[in-house]
């Protein structure tokens, strides 16, 4: 069999669908290699910035990494913004719903929200609300994305910084996307992990 007998989905048989089984697992197995080929399109995204979107991305990871900061942070790091190419006005819950299955809670939680933390820095020069990330007070990982804002994100638009190529980051991304998704033992709902490790920083530089 090379391809399915039914042109619409109500009248598959059992045959059918066994036999799209593994090749959808196998799709979704490379899942990791298309989000990290992926990020070559963010170097011709958004113009008039000092570095390119790409160049924001992996300085946002360099520095998480050099902060000493764990996988998922890391990865988060690498890709909140990768939702600008195609969802520029909700960009954050694009890169989220990417992440969620395979980053703890915490993490997707900032991706998802990081926008509007963001704007504290930029808001009140263009009319806009610099305190919008104050509708999210109270909630558990505020101040997470607050600190992941200030350090690795607002921070990361130096054409002067030392960053790491982006390849270094690869095999880090495969991992995360290798997990099995909404593993309870990833996901962790409700855990917060310090975005810095001063122990595993020291090893780091």
């Amino acid at each position: 069999m090379e391809q399915v007998k039914f042109t619409e989905m109500k009248y598959g048989d059992a045959e059918d669908y066994l036999f799209l089984e593994p090749l959808e697992v196998e799709y979704a197995s490379q899942t990791g290699d298309r989000i990290f080929g992926s990020l070559g399109a963010l170097e011709g995204s958004f113009s008039g910035y000092q570095i390119s979107r790409l160049g924001h991305s992996v300085q946002s990871a360099t520095r998480a990494w050099r902060d000493g900061a764990d996988t998922d942070w890391v990865v988060c790091a690498l890709l909140h913004d990768i939702g600008d190419m195609y969802a520029p006005y909700n960009h954050g819950d694009y890169a989220a719903i990417v992440l969620e299955p395979f980053v703890r809670e915490q993490c997707t939680w900032t991706t998802r929200t990081h926008a509007d933390f963001q704007k504290y820095y930029y808001a009140d020069k263009v009319g806009g609300d610099q305190n919008a990330r104050d509708k999210y007070k109270g909630h558990a990982y505020f101040d997470d994305c607050v600190e992941f804002c200030e350090r690795w994100d607002q921070t990361s638009f130096d054409p002067g910084y030392d960053d790491l190529p982006l390849e270094f980051f690869r095999s880090t991304v495969m991992e995360v996307f290798a997990r099995t998704p909404y593993d309870p033992d990833v996901l962790r709902p409700g855990v917060r992990e310090p975005l810095v490790n001063e122990t595993v920083a020291a090893q780091r530089t």
